[in-house]
């Protein structure tokens, strides 16, 4: 049968089940609403057939697994050879009660780090100045030096432990104290695994947390490429943020669309900066959200993989296969989280976490029941955390790779998806880049909208988000919920007194001088931000003296 054959089937096999089945059924009884759209506002169809898919053989789009164009998984065997790293995203108080809890973690097989950051940490001011005041070890760690990191990973040996930093940008700077612990600890700089976050472009479409102008953002990111290319082999030196802009309201198609185009400016600038891409895009690393939809979470994670392969090899024009393989953590949805009836977040955080396991994720920290209404307890860390191990052990799921593979739903949605996410990439590369669009509000203003639409559907109840808009009960305020002490700032600022007075202030004084020249030149800063480190300067100094070159970012709002 030849190919127009088989679509005239098709369409007529399709036809007569429509008129003669469904459609005499819904006369009967009427479907629960008017119009289906999946959480990106997207109509969901009845029914989905080979029809949908544009070609009778999805397996010439779809590929094998470890091969490309990377849709059924990066890697041949996927979990049936290894499980995604569990990480649970950790991080209060001082670095004492962090390290703590990352041992707790460890303990109950937790397999890498995450670690997050409070809010001075990471716009690059210490605990001491005065725009940090409310703010010390509220939504993360403080970090101010050396001191505080040799203690968040006292007994801990980063040889065998992977960390992720959710640090953007200072992330040169806990870069080079990370690398410093290391070399505490006796562990060469090359044989540190793990990831920083380094991704500047999301933090001025969709979270806030920047510090310098975009040139010379871009420019510390390349350094951090360039230096960790020669000596740090093994170590992830950026992870690409869609979650954040996920987190900010957008759709799944503007999520994997804005986080490529993001991906693009950065592969972009380091060959501008005249690095080779197969020397630096095998260690690039992805960070995607989990939503609640869960087929159109599988279908934009395939998407994501295809879409990063093409654009690598295509556009890029990168030899190596390690380039094209798009390499993914992932975290449940913390915008989706109740503060009413907390333990239905259990339920929404273990269908987000079949949503990355289904779509192939490496690496996945899942939300805790609480985090509508404070930072996590044990209790509650310790339930997110067996639910990737149920998932990861009793489900099923992990026995095969990509198990929805030839779903008609599924592989229709992927190529929605990718298709969207393409047209997204093209406007942005229209405006000259994701820097510039940014510029113009392009990105913020698409979110801003499908935010807008989201929140007027729940209000509308014509979107049912359980225990908030249907299904309310009255409860009592919730008790046990985790409280930071607030002396954790006048013992943080007593802390880091005690170091600056320790220290070598005139060592402190000649490396941020070196710093300083270096930024106005066009050398790589690593090594003298690493310098600087190693003599215990705090994050606020080295920041500050970076401040004094590169100015700062100033927010153009658009509405």
């Amino acid at each position: 049968m030849n190919s127009d054959d088989l679509k005239n089937k098709l369409q007529s096999a399709y036809k007569d089940w429509e008129e003669n089945i469904y459609k005499k059924s819904t006369a009967k009884n009427p479907e629960r609403q008017s119009q289906f759209t999946t959480a990106s506002f997207s109509p969901v169809k009845p029914l989905y057939t080979q029809e949908d898919l544009g070609s009778s053989e999805i397996d010439n789009s779809i590929g094998y697994p470890g091969q490309f164009p990377y849709t059924r998984g990066v890697q041949p065997t996927m979990y049936r050879g290894k499980l995604w790293t569990m990480r649970q995203y950790a991080g209060f108080g001082s670095a004492k009660e962090s390290n703590e809890r990352y041992k707790y973690l460890l303990s109950q097989g937790q397999a890498g780090l995450s670690v997050a950051f409070d809010l001075p940490t990471q716009i690059g001011y210490d605990s001491d100045d005065p725009i940090s005041s409310g703010e010390v070890g509220k939504v993360g760690v403080a970090i101010d030096t050396l001191a505080d990191l040799e203690i968040l990973f006292d007994q801990i040996p980063l040889d065998k432990v992977s960390t992720s930093m959710t640090i953007n940008a200072p992330a040169s700077v806990l870069m080079a104290l990370y690398i410093a612990v290391g070399e505490k600890q006796g562990v060469p700089k090359s044989q540190l695994s793990g990831t920083i976050q380094n991704d500047i472009l999301k933090e001025y479409i969709a979270r806030g947390t920047y510090i310098y102008p975009t040139k010379p953002s871009m420019r510390l990111i390349t350094n951090i490429f360039e230096y960790c290319a020669k000596e740090m082999p093994i170590f992830n030196t950026i992870s690409i943020s869609g979650y954040h802009i996920r987190e900010a309201g957008s759709t799944a198609s503007q999520e994997v669309g804005f986080t490529l185009a993001d991906g693009i400016a950065y592969v972009q600038a380091a060959i501008d900066a005249g690095l080779d891409i197969d020397k630096f895009a095998g260690r690039l690393s992805f960070f995607f959200n989990s939503h609640n939809d869960l087929l159109e979470e599988v279908a934009k994670f395939r998407a994501a993989r295809r879409l990063w392969a093409k654009i690598t090899r295509d556009r890029f024009k990168a030899k190596d296969p390690r380039s094209w393989m798009l390499r993914f953590h992932t975290q449940t949805a913390g915008s989706t989280l109740t503060a009413q009836q907390v333990e239905n977040n259990i339920v929404r955080v273990t269908i987000q976490t079949l949503a990355a396991v289904l779509g192939g994720t490496q690496s996945l920290h899942t939300n805790s029941r609480d985090e509508a209404l404070s930072l996590p307890t044990e209790d509650a860390v310790m339930i997110a955390l067996r639910t990737q191990q149920v998932v990861a052990y009793e489900s099923g799921v992990t026995n095969t790779i990509d198990p929805l593979a030839g779903s008609y739903y599924v592989e229709s949605m992927t190529n929605q998806i990718e298709l969207e996410a393409q047209q997204y990439i093209d406007r942005i590369d229209a405006f000259g880049g994701a820097a510039q669009a940014i510029e113009q509000g392009y990105q913020q203003g698409e979110i801003q909208r499908a935010a807008y639409q989201f929140e007027k559907e729940i209000e509308a109840k014509s979107r049912i988000i359980v225990g908030v808009n249907k299904f309310m009960v009255n409860e009592d305020a919730p008790k046990n919920l985790l409280k930071i002490n607030m002396k954790i700032q006048d013992e943080q600022i007593k802390f880091l007194t005690e170091i600056k007075a320790q220290r070598s202030n005139t060592e402190v004084a000649a490396k941020l001088s070196a710093l300083k020249a270096g930024a106005e030149s066009d050398t790589n800063l690593m090594p003298l931000i690493l310098d600087a480190v190693r003599v215990y300067a705090s994050v606020g100094e080295i920041c500050n003296t970076m401040r004094e070159v590169f100015g700062e970012y100033k927010e153009t709002v658009f509405l």
